[in-house]
């Protein structure tokens, strides 16, 4: 449906915005605890719910700096949505921002787990009704997503074949090579395809202006190699101290995040005996039952293995070189971003990353969500109340639980 159809509509995405002013650690808090509750569907899915939160309808930064922003993500080490909600909270209120973005938006279901482990309310959920729901409502926010972006970020023909390029690439090199691989053709693309003068030209949109002077970045940076390096050597200090190490290695070293990190984690932890198979596989069905980063499965895992402090331990330490990495990153992405050869690049970045997002659209986020013709249907439902009723992401996500459910007790899923 087009616009002239649909009636007057909202702009579909914040352009060109300046720098505006500074938010509160309170603010920050409150929004992204609104997003840990509801952001089902994974690390996509979670980058899709950001920029409807925070881009389309707050205008906390524009869609070129928040493809910026996921490219830097995509990266470095770590659980690339968990990074980029950190750093949407620093670039909003600051140091005090990024851990009320973090907090809130990973708590909830780090809380959650943890209970899990410690055998209260141990149901499985595996094949639930209300789970198909959300994961059919991710199908059509992750949609939402890719044209939005598409639109501001690969308008003309040339870059729409570079988002198709890289998507294809990124399908058909599954992992994190085809990923970092598209974000590097797009790079390649920017720098050799630009316009005679482009290079001299504004960049698109507000820059990524991280409250941090680059010594703190630098400090940051080198506090995340000095832990890697040291930790192993404290080690023997203790199991928290053992597990802290485990936990931090696993972090430190997974690029992508999310079932990436699954294996390590399964080597530290059943392969240590800290836990059985049996339980490894029940908190993997619980952690996809509840809203979040993947990451917070940690917390599980601590707690059945070392109780509540292993579980405080287990959750900051896998989470802990992604934050000091993305933090000492950004600080120096302005200066990076102000070369003309870099603006030229980003463009073509901001391109690719539109076509990671196209190739996470179908796989995993459609097979998991909408193969079947029930979670068709739902996303269907879904797309219709985000895009012509424009129902908020929140709701739509309670609405494909309901109705999820409800076709589970009829027998359609």
């Amino acid at each position: 449906m087009s616009e002239t159809e649909a009636g007057p509509q909202r702009p579909e995405t914040v352009t060109h915005a300046q720098p505006g002013p500074a938010g509160s650690a309170g603010e920050v808090f409150a929004v992204f605890l609104r997003l840990g509750l509801t952001s089902f569907g994974g690390p996509v899915a979670h980058l899709a719910f950001f920029r409807e939160a925070l881009v389309r309808r707050r205008g906390w930064l524009d869609e070129a700096a928040y493809a910026e922003l996921i490219a830097l993500c995509q990266f470095l080490p770590g659980p690339a949505s968990s990074q980029a909600g950190l750093a949407l909270g620093l670039l909003r209120a600051g140091l005090p921002g990024a851990l009320a973005a973090w907090a809130a938006f990973t708590l909830p279901s780090a809380l959650l787990l943890a209970v899990f482990a410690a055998g209260v309310g141990a149901t499985d959920v595996a094949g639930a009704g209300w789970l198909a729901g959300v994961k059919a409502a991710a199908v059509a926010v992750v949609a939402q997503a890719a044209l939005g972006m598409g639109r501001s970020l690969a308008p003309d023909r040339p870059r729409q074949a570079l988002a198709a390029a890289a998507a294809a690439l990124a399908l058909l090199a599954p992992g994190v090579a085809g990923q970092i691989g598209a974000i590097a053709l797009g790079a390649v693309f920017g720098l050799l395809a630009r316009p005679a003068g482009a290079g001299a030209a504004a960049p698109a949109g507000a820059p990524l202006r991280a409250p941090l002077s680059r010594a703190a970045g630098a400090a940051c940076l080198g506090a995340a190699a000095l832990l890697l390096a040291g930790l192993q050597l404290l080690a023997g200090l203790g199991p928290l101290a053992a597990q802290f190490d485990a936990f931090y290695r696993a972090g430190a070293l997974v690029f992508g995040g999310g079932h990436v990190v699954l294996p390590l984690l399964e080597a530290e932890t059943v392969g240590r005996g800290w836990v059985d198979a049996e339980t490894f596989v029940a908190g993997y069905g619980a952690a996809q039952a509840v809203p979040g980063p993947l990451f917070t499965f940690a917390a599980f895992l601590g707690q059945a293995s070392q109780g509540v402090a292993g579980a405080v331990v287990a959750l900051v330490a896998i989470f802990l070189p992604g934050a000091l990495l993305v933090v000492g990153a950004l600080p120096f992405w302005a200066g990076l971003r102000a070369r003309p050869r870099a603006r030229a690049a980003l463009a073509g970045v901001n391109a690719a990353v539109v076509g990671l997002l196209l190739a996470a659209l179908y796989d995993p986020v459609f097979a998991r969500g909408a193969a079947e013709p029930a979670g068709f249907v739902i996303a269907l439902a879904a797309w219709v109340a985000l895009t012509a009723w424009k129902v908020s992401p929140p709701l739509v996500v309670l609405g494909a639980a309901l109705l999820g459910q409800g076709m589970g007790w009829a027998g359609w899923l």
